[in-house]
């Protein structure tokens, strides 16, 4: 199966086009965050999500934690799948399903250490897919993806093997790291940020080297 590739931090239109060209089949679009790159505004998002073909899927990465105000946040941008980057407190999955039945929703796991294990498995029964990135939301500022580091791929992969739902694997992903990642973890999908990234901007030589890997 080919596997699927998500670049993050879209910040325009003509971003959004040069990953779909390259071969992205989702593209995450960062609503407001406590840290980390490519925030931009909720009538940018909209505006993105807009011209972007209905196979590819557009990500709203939301650091909202409770059922309502994310139920809320995608009503402003109107993608079609919500990326929840912190812990859902209040509310449940299943209200956000029902308030929004046509829209996919991912969880991100920040993945920390053994007990990550058992979290990812228990959510993956409630939600479309899990993300597996690298951020910290026990920090004092809260670190919820975009870090560019690479976390315990051993954890990851246990994950892959057990959760009910696809896996996407994040963090600090490029095109030197990209085969040992599918090989060693073996995802559904794979989403990156700052390793297709010059000056913050979407290169396209990293991007063409990238996909090369992926599809070696």
């Amino acid at each position: 199966m080919k596997i699927k590739v998500k670049i993050c931090c879209i910040s325009s239109t003509d971003e959004a086009k040069m990953a779909i060209q390259f071969g992205a089949s989702a593209l995450g679009l960062v609503a407001n965050m406590p840290s980390g790159p490519g925030i931009i505004t909720d009538e940018e998002i909209f505006k993105i999500a807009r011209t972007v073909p209905p196979a590819i899927s557009t990500f709203m990465l939301t650091s909202e934690t409770s059922a309502d105000e994310i139920i809320s946040h995608h009503k402003r941008t109107l993608t079609n799948t919500i990326q929840i980057v912190d812990e859902l407190k209040e509310g449940t999955y299943q209200k956000i399903r029902e308030a929004l039945p046509a829209i996919k929703i991912v969880q991100v796991i920040h993945v920390i250490d053994e007990k990550t294990i058992d979290e990812a498995i228990r959510i993956s029964y409630l939600v479309d897919a899990l993300l597996l990135d690298s951020g910290n939301p026990n920090l004092e500022i809260k670190e919820l993806g975009g870090t560019g580091r690479v976390h315990n791929w051993t954890l990851s992969k246990k994950i892959v093997e057990q959760s009910k739902v696809p896996v996407f694997l994040a963090g600090g992903l490029n095109s030197e790291n990209v085969r040992q990642a599918i090989e060693q973890v073996q995802p559904f999908g794979l989403d990156l940020c700052s390793g297709v990234r010059t000056d913050k901007k979407l290169d396209p030589i990293k991007l063409e080297l990238f996909f090369n890997n992926v599809l070696k």
